[in-house]
């Protein structure tokens, strides 16, 4: 019998800059349809580790593997056209545009007409109407031609993973992505990020243990740039290793 090919895999990645090691044989594996947790202290190698899957930074050593296949050596826009996708700790939006305007600038990017985006509506239908249902999809549709700069920062970061839906993702990578956001709206951002379609496979950093233990199926904790553990959210809540190094000086209860 055939295993299933994962849908993002990383083999031994290696990276330092001269004596600092920031990633050190990093093995991890992300099936499809994962809903995953890279959690860690602070300066553990989180986000490094998402900037060489995503090919803002070259590992030393290692490989990167998208459905099986090696991505290694490929530029990041390469990656996210093959369907890996990030989002930021810090949002990048348009803050004068309407969530639909956005959208539908990334849907029409997508389609390689991006510079036509400003022909008459009419003829933009489809792209429209898919740009909507991705906001509607995230709660967003009601608030889809308000200016962006009005909506609550937990719907900013809402339409940045409806940016990135747009783009049509095999793997979405988020980093960080309740950063900012009041504890009153995290929950739901979270519940929309659960309810993203199976085969959409989702990694994401988080430090909030209440949102990682909720909301994620499967839990990777990384300490100085080395996987300390990985397991089942109840694995990682009651192993006495994690909770020394990591849950112990967090609000997780």
């Amino acid at each position: 019998m055939i295993a299933p090919v994962n849908a993002l895999e990383t083999g031994h990645l290696n990276k330092a800059f001269g004596k600092l090691v920031v990633a050190d044989d990093i093995s991890l594996a992300l099936p499809q349809g994962a809903r995953h947790a890279l959690i860690g202290p602070n300066g553990a190698g989180k986000t490094t580790l998402i900037n060489l899957m995503t090919g803002v930074l070259p590992p030393d050593s290692g490989q990167v593997r998208l459905d099986g296949k090696e991505i290694t050596g490929l530029e990041s826009d390469v990656r996210v056209k093959r369907g890996l996708v990030r989002t930021f700790q810090i949002n990048t939006l348009f803050p004068k545009l309407t969530p639909l305007e956005s959208v539908l600038m990334a849907v029409l990017e997508r389609e390689g007409i991006s510079g036509q985006w400003i022909a008459p509506l009419a003829a933009r239908r489809d792209a429209i109407d898919e740009a909507f249902g991705l906001l509607t999809q995230l709660g967003l549709g009601d608030d889809a031609t308000r200016p962006t700069h009005d909506l609550a920062y937990g719907q900013q970061r809402l339409l940045e993973i409806a940016l990135a839906l747009a783009t049509k993702p095999k793997v979405l990578l988020l980093d960080e992505p309740a950063a900012g956001v009041p504890k009153s709206e995290s929950a739901a951002l979270f519940e929309a990020i659960a309810a993203l379609p199976t085969d959409i496979s989702v990694l994401f950093i988080e430090h909030d243990m209440n949102l990682v233990f909720t909301f994620a199926s499967r839990i990777t904790v990384l300490v100085q740039g080395r996987i300390l553990t990985e397991g089942s959210p109840d694995e990682i809540a009651h192993d006495p290793q994690v909770r020394e190094v990591y849950l112990g000086g967090a609000d997780h209860g």
